[in-house]
């Protein structure tokens, strides 16, 4: 079970708002891309709490457990939530994976006050080769404001399939310009490096969550 010895913290303490992340299928917490984007949303002023799911802390002592299926994973979202304690406005959310998890108890967590808003990053809008296989179902009823960071060449979803998709008003999304699942461009085609994009990732979650805390 998720507790908060376990998570780990980057940003100061009295942040304005705190962000809960999960990491994605294969990736542990501390792995480069997730602390790449803690320290870049740190900077911007948050307060990035990260924990893992059991199959992924068992790794850490030889097991090899695949992830479960992601809708077996909420409960261990809630109880992270539980033992993150925020005491200000929170932000859950997570790497693709973590991400969806998060997007399925983000609704029953915001009814009872205590999310403001949910932080998708690079979400699997569909296996790779695999776009007629749609994990957006529950997307078109998402209730909760909603951020979704993608990269316009992400396999698990691209700009053109994305648009096609009956989304709920309540997300916007932050096209990333080349980035692959990892929001990374390749420069010598777009112009722009993987540090360029955490900026704007964390330059527009600061925004986004300013206006979310506005309503």
């Amino acid at each position: 079970m998720p507790n908060d010895d376990t998570m780990l913290i980057t940003g100061p303490e009295d942040a304005f708002t705190t962000i809960l992340l999960a990491h994605g299928a294969g990736a542990p917490m501390d792995s480069a891309g997730m602390t790449g984007i803690s320290e870049a949303l740190a900077g911007a002023g948050f307060r990035v709490a990260r924990f893992e799911f059991g199959y992924m802390a068992a790794r850490r002592s030889g097991s090899r457990r695949p992830p479960p299926k992601a809708e077996l994973l909420q409960d261990e979202y809630r109880q992270s939530v539980n033992a993150l304690a925020a005491s200000g406005p929170l932000i859950i959310g997570g790497k693709s994976m973590g991400g969806r998890v998060a997007s399925m108890v983000a609704n029953e967590l915001h009814a009872d006050g205590r999310i403001a808003g949910l932080l998708c990053l690079g979400y699997p809008f569909h296996p790779p080769a695999k776009p007629q296989q749609l994990r957006t179902k529950h997307l078109g009823a998402l209730r909760t404001q909603t951020l979704i960071c993608q990269g316009t060449r992400d396999p698990f979803g691209t700009r053109d399939e994305v648009s096609a998709y009956s989304l709920s008003p309540s997300i916007e999304i932050l096209w990333l310009e080349d980035g692959d699942h990892d929001l990374k461009p390749r420069k010598t085609i777009s112009g722009f490096t993987a540090a360029n994009h955490l900026a704007t990732v964390a330059e527009a979650t600061r925004d986004w969550v300013e206006r979310v805390l506005a309503r």
